[in-house]
């Protein structure tokens, strides 16, 4: 179990890794976003109870993306992500609910199809 969340990490690190270069003039990292979103991997995997640092990690991010170029970013580095990773091993409706369940109104959804260049 444990090395099946170490394995998706790494999938989630290493597509948020490539996913840098174009993201270089925003103050947001990929890296930032993974780490801040580390905590949910567990609920968007199996379901179940959203995890309080899950919530304060979707909560952080959102505070930091204060700019269109921060929120295009992150939008980016989660699209990224999310396409990278084979769809057995994450719920997307689970991905795409955390916002609203943590008290966060993104102005976009979490998704494959998002248009990240939309974004304001």
């Amino acid at each position: 179990m444990a090395s099946s969340i170490v394995l998706k990490l790494a999938c989630l690190v290493l597509v948020c890794t490539v996913a840098i270069a174009p993201l270089a003039t925003a103050d947001v990292s990929c890296g930032q976003v993974v780490n801040d979103l580390t905590p949910c991997i567990n609920y968007v995997s199996n379901g179940g109870t959203v995890p309080e640092n899950c919530c304060n990690g979707v909560k952080a991010l959102y505070q930091a993306a204060q700019t269109t170029a921060d929120r295009q970013s992150v939008c980016k580095c989660l699209k990224n992500a999310i396409s990278g990773v084979p769809y057995t091993n994450y719920n997307l409706g689970l991905a795409a609910g955390l916002p609203s369940k943590c008290g966060v109104n993104l102005p976009y959804k979490i998704s494959p199809s998002t248009d990240c260049s939309s974004v304001n």
